[in-house]
């Protein structure tokens, strides 16, 4: 069970922050749906401007929300469940849960 401390909640704040905007949720919605993704598809398909889609990847990167993987010229995407089911934890238990 994870240790209810100011870090700990003030890190899992960062990750709802990061989670709690619609391109963002739609974004890692699709990195699910496809497991692994480059960022080309993402922007491409969802019809999303690549200095966007890139800003929004930065900010999910940051939370540590997605892992990124450098094939050559090309990045993909995958998403940190480990991370998010953490969260899940904390905030579970921060709400007696």
């Amino acid at each position: 069970m994870p240790i209810l401390n100011q870090g700990n909640l003030e890190a899992s704040a960062d990750v709802l922050r990061a989670l709690a905007h619609p391109l963002r949720l739609k974004i890692i919605a699709f990195i699910d749906k496809n497991k692994i993704i480059n960022v080309n598809k993402i922007y491409n398909t969802l019809k999303l401007e690549q200095s966007i889609t890139s800003q929004h990847l930065r900010i999910l990167r940051k939370a540590d929300i997605v892992e990124t993987k450098r094939e050559g010229k090309f990045i993909y995407y995958s998403i940190n469940y480990e991370k998010i089911k953490k969260v899940n934890n904390l905030v579970g238990t921060f709400l007696g849960e």
